[in-house]
């Protein structure tokens, strides 16, 4: 089946990829994420948040997004105040 991911860790790109039936989120982070820590990223499909025993479905929507950007500098509540 075919789904589009959204890779957001450097430049970016969006593209469909083509993926077995009964694939879960997990099994995908695990394939397109090799050596990286769930925790460090936001994983959405179809722009919701999801359980990592999640199926993907034929034209799903997977989105994964740093939690941290390299070298950002982190911004106190009372700087923004």
């Amino acid at each position: 089946m075919r789904i589009m991911f959204i890779n957001n860790q450097g430049a970016g790109y969006a593209n469909y990829v083509q993926i077995a039936d009964n694939t879960t989120i997990q099994q995908f982070f695990a394939i397109k994420m090799q050596d990286q820590q769930e925790a460090d990223y936001l994983i959405r499909v179809n722009r919701m948040p999801v359980p990592k025993d999640y199926v993907l479905q034929d034209g799903d929507r997977v989105t994964i997004t740093p939690v941290k950007i390299e070298g950002a500098q982190p911004v106190l509540l009372e700087q923004i105040v």
